[in-house]
This record gives C-alpha cells, structure tokens and sequence, in this order.
C-alpha cells in the first residue's frame, strides 16, 4: 500500500466523531493491507515504529521537525515556528507550506524504514542525519500524507483510537465479526503487542494467535484492582469457600514489572513504556537478589530516604521518571521495589497458577537484600484482622491494603474482584481519590481569561463500550501556575471536534483527546442529568448519570497512568452505592 492511500484513511478517522465508524474504517484499511504489512500500519496508527514497550524512539522533537519542514519546502524556520505558535499542530503548518510531491510515492514499508533508519541513527551529527531523512521523505509526499507524517513523527497522530478500537477492527476484518475481539485479548494482555496480533492473526489465524504467550522481555498488561468499602464486604464477597483471602499493604509508589533474562534486565511501567535506564539500582538489586535464570516480576517502588529511614510520599517518588542525572538522582533519592507477585520463573509461564503457589515461588526465588523487598503479604480470616492490618497500613502513611483471593491466577489487563483495594476512610463519606480523563476545558472569566482555561471537562472510562464518559466540570484545586500549564500539557491533543471516543452531553470550549489524566477528590457521588456515566436512555426514559459533587484536582497522573486506567465506570458506581455506609 503507499503510504498516501494510508493517510487518506486516516483523514477519515480523524474526520468521525463515531467509535462504531472508527472501527468499520479501521476494519476496511485492514482489509487491504498485506500481511507483510499490518505490524507497521498499526504501529504507525499508535504513532510508533514499534509496540510501545521497545526502546525505540523517533527522537524528534517539535523544532527538530520544524526544522525538517523547513529544509523540505525552502521555508524560513523562525516563520515555520511561528505558524506552529498560531496553529499549535504542525501537521496543519506542513499543509500550508507544501510544494507539490518530488519523486516516487513511497510505499508504507518505505516510509516505514527510513522512520526506523531515524530512530536508529545515533552519534556525532544525529540531528543533521535526522532532518536529511525526514526532510527528503517530506518531499515525496503529498499534502495530506505530509500531515500524517509529521504527527507520527511527534507522536501525535490526533486519530483517536484505542487499543479496544483496533483489536475490534481486526476481529471484523479476518474474523468477520468484531464481537470476536474477546478471542484476540488474552495474547494482546500477555504480550502487549498489538501489531504482533495482527501480524499473527493475518497470518495463521486464531490458532497462531493462541499460541502467543508471556515472554521474558515484553511487558505483561498489569492486573488492576477493583474497590470494596470495607473489611466486612471484603470478607463476603472474596472468601466464600472459607480459605480467607490475602492482604498486602498497598504502596503509594508506581508500578514496576521487573524481567531478568540471564544478566539482562528490563523494566516496564503501568504504562508498558520501557523504565529500565531509569532505575540503576534496581537493576543491580535484580542481578544479585533474583535467583532464578528467567524471571518477571510484578512491584511497586517507592522512593526511600536513607537519612530518615523512611518511604516517602508519590511526588517525591515521580522525580525518579527523568533521563537525566540519573545515576546522581539513584544515590540522592533511592528506590526500594516491594515485589508482591511472581509471573514467570525459570522457563514457564506462573500466570494460571494460584495465587498461593505463586506465592511460595516468589519466596524461592527473591533473596534476601536492601532492594527487592517481598510485599509482606499473608492470609487472613477475620475482618477484624484485616481492619488492623488496614489502621496499620494507614498509620504508616501507606494508601491501604490491598485483597486477593488466594485461589486467583493473575489476569493479565484484567480488572475484577480477584483484587481488591481497600482504602483509608473508604468505608463513610466519599473521601477515596478518583482518577478522571481530562475531555476538554472551556474558558475562563476574570484573571483566568489570560490562562486560556478556567475550567476542566472531566470523565471517567466506560470498559463496556471502550468510550470516555463525563462526571464533573473542575474549576477549584489549581494554582494559578496550574492553569496556565493547562495549555501546555494539552498541547497537541486539542481538537475541533468531539473525539470519537467521548460521550458528553456538555460541550466545553475546546475538546482534547483521552490521554491526560488526573487525580480528583470530591464531596461525594451524585446523580445528574448531565453528565454520561452510566446514563441510560431506553424507550425515551433518561436514568441519570452519575457525577462529581465540589470535585478539586489532587495531582496530574498522567506519567503514570494512561487514559484506560482511570477509574471505571463500574467502579464510580460501586463508590456511589457505598458511599455513607459504616459497618
């Protein structure tokens, strides 16, 4: 396929405010793309030449691209820069700019290729070698693959789709019916690669695809937690056979999946983006301390400071997510990772096990050390017990406990009553964090006028339908500074129209795609007409959706949770029913 036909299907999806159009147009492209090629039209639909846990980046910045614009048309940089001020998208600024095509149309894999040369080119003159190639590649294309291009290249290819959206559109493509997308989840959860599925399945069908496993290398989809009010709902809906359930302390850290192949060391985030050159000393805790020749490792690292002793808070954590100063950051602001759970070990896959046997693997296989520290979990059998390790966790400034049932596999990208967090005060008034997408911000008045936002659009996800849905207006919690860096962190994720992916009743002043997310706490969960989540309309009866009452913004969680990961609406339910209830 050449690569302009590509860009013409995603004008399409740019251009529909619809996930069912989303998915029959994503289906169609599928269906005229050959096998060899699939892999790469994914990627570059996500914006990457690779699955996003491989280390390889294109690198390019926005003047790095500007500048490579500029080269291409014989234009001045500065008035490039200064067009993207206005336009804020240089996919629009390479349109305006555009000389007619030079050369042959280059294919997908063309394109393909010399992005990857990009990303691999390394060493003295890296950037003038970058802006040759990208500049050259500009040249061939049109006006519209130039816009594609270019957005690909910084990553932000505004189409809007999630990870749901394509496996559904390649389970109507070679499976003719999208409802088959379930057949395809469980390799995607254990591999993470969604251009290896549709390599596979292309390929050689679901067979092939049911092959694919967890591999040492490529990061497992973490497994998430549901919530529970308290100790006394834990204990009747996750121990009904009388075997207790197990309870770990829950860290206020970020997730780390560590993998050991021989001397090799990974790390992966929530997010399955690569963290391994950020965290030399866990590397080296994973070399002496990880018995076992293979092994993958699910934990939360906290920041630790030696000086007092002590674990300290998630801001602090956060400071370690950096590419820079490094090693000196590892020795002022250490992290300990708290290892709960054990994948794989020594050539086999540990995810169907027990939760249990699991268990005593970990305990064979982890070595005593200042590093890895085993999350001190144990079986309980009385909400009474519970409720002490819960006000002992609290005392200690953790977040609370989490449950799980001790005859649980590990379910991959799964979020059920497996696991269940238990929280400090989630037994009473909503007073437990909810962590929301920011949909869009509409203006404000007074002084807020000069920061260009006054108030965020904010939702919650809707797992059944893969769609974002609306539960608050914010306008408290911010400092100023605040919200003038809300232009900032949505820069190039505004769009014109409604994404595809949202259903909002309420339109604010400019939309912004599903990717920033936050940390809200309000007052307490209430019903609304307003707002989407868990609306229900049926034989023209509105249900009302629930919402936010006096929401203020905690944190910004957007380094360390994408949009998907944000509190469901299953979840938000689960909140407004128990909210107010002491047992």
């Amino acid at each position: 396929m050449k690569f302009k036909e590509l860009a013409t299907y995603f004008e399409k999806l740019e251009e529909t405010s619809s996930r069912l159009i989303l998915i029959d147009v994503l289906s169609d492209l599928f269906k005229h793309i050959k096998e060899n090629e699939i892999d790469k039209v994914i990627y570059l639909t996500q914006g990457r030449v690779a699955p996003f846990f491989a280390p390889i980046e294109l690198g390019m910045a926005d003047k790095t691209v500007a500048g490579a614009i500029a080269i291409a048309y014989k234009e001045d940089r500065d008035k490039v820069l200064t067009d993207y001020a206005k336009l804020g998208d240089l996919g629009l600024v390479v349109q305006h700019v555009h000389h007619s095509p030079e050369g042959n149309e280059p294919s997908v894999s063309d394109v393909f290729a010399i992005l990857l040369e990009i990303a691999h080119t390394s060493g003295a003159g890296t950037v003038e070698k970058r802006l040759q190639l990208f500049s050259d590649l500009l040249k061939t294309l049109d006006k519209t693959a130039a816009k594609h291009l270019v957005r690909i290249a910084l990553g932000k290819t505004r189409l809007g789709i999630g990870d749901p959206t394509i496996l559904d559109a390649l389970a109507l493509a070679v499976l003719q019916d999208r409802t088959k997308r379930k057949l395809l989840e469980r390799a995607y959860n254990e591999t993470s690669d969604l251009g290896l599925i549709g390599k596979t399945l292309m390929s050689g069908g679901l067979d092939a695809v049911a092959q694919l496993t967890v591999t040492v290398g490529q990061p497992i989809r973490s497994e998430l937690c549901e919530r529970l009010p308290n100790p006394m709902k834990v204990f009747e809906k996750m121990d009904k056979d009388g075997q207790g359930i197990h309870a770990t302390p829950k860290y206020d850290g970020f997730r780390v999946q560590i993998h050991k192949d021989g001397q090799k060391v990974s790390m992966f985030s929530r997010n399955l983006e690569d963290m391994t050159h950020m965290f030399p000393e866990l590397i080296a805790g994973a070399l002496t301390q990880i018995k076992a020749k293979t092994a993958i490792l699910d934990s939360e690292a906290l920041a630790y400071q030696p000086e007092s002793e002590e674990f300290l808070p998630f801001q602090e954590t956060t400071k370690r997510r950096r590419k820079y100063k490094i090693d000196e950051m590892a020795k002022s602001l250490p992290l300990k990772a708290f290892v709960f759970d054990i994948l794989y070990a020594n050539g086999k896959s540990l995810i169907d096990k027990p939760l249990v046997e699991r268990m005593k693997v970990l305990d064979e296989v982890i070595e005593k050390g200042d590093t890895l520290l085993e999350a001190p979990g144990q079986v309980l059998h009385k909400p009474e017990d519970l409720q002490l390790m819960l006000d002992d966790s609290i005392s200690k400034g953790l977040e609370g406990v989490v449950v799980k049932r001790v005859d649980s596999p590990y379910v991959a990208g799964g979020r059920n009553f497996n696991w269940v967090k238990l929280k400090r005060h989630s037994a009473g008034d909503l007073t437990d964090t909810i962590d929301c997408v920011v949909l869009g911000y509409i203006y404000g008045k007074g002084k807020r006028t000069a920061f260009g936002a006054g108030a965020l659009l904010v939702g919650v996800y809707d797992e059944k339908t893969d769609s974002f849905v609306t539960v608050s207006r914010i306008g408290t919690g911010l400092s100023d500074d605040e919200w003038r860096s809300i232009k900032e962190r949505t820069k190039g994720l505004e769009l014109d129209h409604k994404p595809a992916r949202v259903e909002s009743l309420i339109t604010p002043s400019v939309w912004v795609k599903p990717e920033l997310v936050i940390e809200v706490l309000a007052d307490e969960i209430t019903r609304s007409p307003l707002h989407t989540a868990g609306l229900v309309i049926k034989d023209e009866v509105k249900e009302p959706g629930y919402a936010l009452r006096f929401p203020r913004l905690v944190s910004f969680r957007d380094k360390d949770k994408k949009a998907e990961d944000a509190t469901s609406v299953k979840e938000l339910i689960e909140m407004y029913n128990g909210q107010g209830k002491k047992e």
